[in-house]
């Protein structure tokens, strides 16, 4: 395993949409973050039941999807596309339904290339079902076997890149956000979620590099996105999200420690602090992903991107035509612009990027802690920790100080009822052991343990 010291972008100027320092160049020539910002186009079904009697009808929704959204993209004349495709749980479940439609995409990719020479890659981000038992069972039985069946058969049919939202210390990060205990936060992130990801993310390795395709990157959806929308909904603070989305990234530091080289998946927003840490590209979602959920940071996530994504989006009508296709319209238009900014010269695209992160920043702290000075403190306070708690520790207190010298120099709006969660997060934080080992006996003796297995996550009962 790797293990990042320092960053690998150090300056806020080089922090930008469409460049980054280890571009990743795919099999029909996508160079991933070397001057060209890619629309990745995510998609799902609409309402339906999907089992054996339904899948000749999901098959057909998958033909129509791809067929229609690369027609859309030769016509608008865009430079490749991202795909990808996000399984649905019996999909995993049954792997051979999961792999019928990563063949259609394919066979639908080939198409565009051979006949218009539409360029494109294939992301294949089977769902983690690991959860599905209670207490999760995560290194083991048939939930994992079914999911590393699809990556093996999906990598070796053609998929190029290999994602996840992996659930590891879900199943205490849940209450943990309810109660706004930043604690119990950094314990299901940076140890149950750190040592899953260790575990995951080292067969995964060894799958792509089997089959000559790349690891591309884990999402802290299920953690710091779920924060995110129970502060939508006024449930927890929007400081306290915030933190979240900050102690977030050193979860999913560990995948590119274990081999992935991007671009990082779509909705993790803590993608913009792995870029500084490890140089990857990755994928970024704002505005265009209001198909899935809400956010505060419609613009801001652009300004780091290298492809562009809308989430996900059902295959239903619209009075355009179906929505997967109008929705790569609207990528393929948005990254038209970065584009045109990225070739008119690094002016161009700091005064682009400028507009991006000033137009959301200053109006929500989750969009505040993604402007590039603050990520690159938040980045480097990572790479400066000796292990996953005590960078999990530095992530929340370098947010938390960000946050609050934001509101203090006016740079950034905070409800008034929230003012009293910067002292209650900068306090739970101090309050925590300084050693690891010292942390993980007190969290053990704390949490429910009825929820988790500690040896799922090579802990001691005791």
């Amino acid at each position: 395993m790797k293990h990042y010291q320092q960053l690998a972008i150090n300056n806020a100027d080089e922090l930008c949409f469409g460049r980054a320092p280890k571009p990743l160049t795919t099999r029909r020539g996508m160079v991933i973050g070397g001057g060209v910002v890619y629309p990745e186009l995510n998609f799902t079904l609409p309402a339906m039941v999907v089992d054996a009697s339904t899948m000749p009808l999901v098959r057909r929704h998958y033909q129509e999807i791809i067929t229609g959204a690369l027609k859309r993209a030769v016509e608008l004349q865009a430079p490749g596309v991202v795909i990808e495709f996000e399984t649905l749980p019996p999909m995993t479940e049954n792997p051979d339904w999961g792999l019928d439609v990563v063949k259609i995409l394919l066979e639908g990719m080939e198409e565009a290339w051979s006949k218009e020479s539409l360029k494109s890659v294939l992301r294949v981000t089977p769902n983690d079902n690991r959860d599905f038992m209670r207490p999760p069972q995560m290194r083991g039985g048939k939930y994992w076997e079914q999911m590393l069946t699809l990556f093996d058969e999906s990598a070796a049919a053609g998929g190029e890149l290999l994602s996840i939202e992996s659930v590891g210390g879900k199943e205490i990060h849940d209450d943990a956000l309810l109660m706004c205990d930043i604690g119990q936060v950094i314990f299901a992130l940076c140890v149950l979620g750190a040592r899953d990801m260790q575990f995951l993310w080292t067969h995964l390795t060894e799958i792509a590099d089997r089959h000559g395709v790349h690891c591309a990157g884990d999402t802290a959806c299920g953690f710091a996105n779920t924060a995110m929308a129970l502060a939508e909904q006024r449930m927890i603070p929007r400081l306290f999200a915030a933190v979240v989305r900050a102690v977030s990234a050193v979860r999913s530091l560990v995948a590119y420690e274990c081999g992935a080289v991007g671009p990082g998946k779509d909705c993790g927003y803590e993608n913009p602090i792995l870029k500084a840490i490890t140089g990857y590209p990755m994928a970024m979602e704002g505005k265009t992903a209001a198909c899935a959920h809400f956010s505060p940071m419609g613009n801001i996530a652009a300004a780091t991107c290298d492809t562009w994504s809308n989430e996900s989006v059902q295959n239903i009508k619209l009075l355009g035509g179906m929505a997967p296709t109008c929705y790569l319209e609207q990528l393929i238009y948005d990254c038209r612009i970065m584009n045109r900014a990225l070739a008119d010269g690094p002016d161009s695209s700091l005064a682009y990027r400028k507009l991006l992160v000033d137009s959301d920043s200053s109006l929500d702290p989750q969009a505040f802690i993604l402007a590039p000075e603050n990520i690159l403190a938040i980045a480097r306070a990572i790479v400066e920790s000796d292990d996953y708690y005590a960078a999990g520790k530095a992530a929340a207190h370098t947010a938390i100080s960000l946050l609050r010298d934001g509101h203090k120099n006016g740079q950034l709006k905070i409800n008034p009822q929230e003012i009293v969660w910067f002292d209650r997060i900068k306090e739970g934080i101090e309050s925590l052991p300084d050693s690891e080992e010292a942390f993980i006996s007190q969290q053990l003796a704390q949490v429910d343990r009825s929820r988790f297995l500690p040896e799922e996550y090579a802990l001691s009962e005791s």
